[in-house]
């Protein structure tokens, strides 16, 4: 698979929203961007509250930018803070390090990120990875 399609994109979002209500979590946002950090796909559980989708979307963009899940970039940011709000400065503010922005992978490919909003960090990094995986595909959350 050379490219994320909207197909394998609904099979991430279901399966994410599936381990959602698995874990009665509280309503997420998923949002889906493809290896250019373009929009693929986005979706709020009824109930999401503000600012949700902002938060999934930077969660997801910020992985893309950095070439790391939004872990690694939340450790970074406990060591190195002036380091990500230098970047984040650069990226108009649109990073959101912590948990819940997780890379997809096709082998060594990168075909994008999720990014989930909605409950605790570790929860919404759960969450992306069930359905990254449910896709069969790798999931890199850092």
């Amino acid at each position: 698979m050379a490219e994320l399609t909207l197909d394998v994109a609904r099979k991430i979002l279901d399966a994410a929203f599936a381990k959602a209500t698995e874990l009665k979590l509280k309503p997420l946002v998923v949002t889906i961007l493809d290896a250019r950090g373009v929009l693929k796909l986005a979706a709020a559980q009824d109930g999401t509250s503000l600012m949700r989708a902002e938060i999934a979307h930077g969660k997801a963009y910020g992985a893309l930018a950095m070439g790391l899940g939004s872990r690694a970039l939340y450790q970074r940011a406990q060591e190195q803070a002036y380091f990500i709000d230098a970047v984040n400065t650069l990226a108009k503010g649109a990073l959101v390090p912590v948990p819940g922005g997780v890379l997809i992978l096709d082998g060594t490919t990168l075909l994008g990120a999720v990014g989930v909003s909605g409950d605790t960090s570790d929860n919404d990094e759960a969450c992306a990875m069930a359905g990254i995986q449910a896709a069969g595909l790798k999931a890199n959350a850092g």
